[in-house]
């Protein structure tokens, strides 16, 4: 592999292959995780929205509780 250090490239060392790759996963599992939050937060408000439109609360009512447009 090859990396760009101090202005040069140069083929890397293997412990640098191995903190490069370690580097990667560790971002993608943060990325998963970070997307699955988000997700959980936007299924979170719908459910919170349909439960408030069950109550008989209009459209507007519910923006106007929940600082939604």
């Amino acid at each position: 592999m090859i990396i760009f250090i101090d202005g040069a490239n140069r083929e890397a060392t293997t412990d640098e292959e191995n903190e490069i790759k370690t580097a990667r996963s560790r971002l993608k599992v943060e990325a998963s995780a970070s997307d699955a939050a988000e997700a959980a937060t936007a299924a979170a408000k719908t459910s919170a929205h349909t439960k408030l439109a069950a109550l008989g609360l209009t459209a507007d009512e519910i923006a106007a509780l929940t600082g939604a447009n």
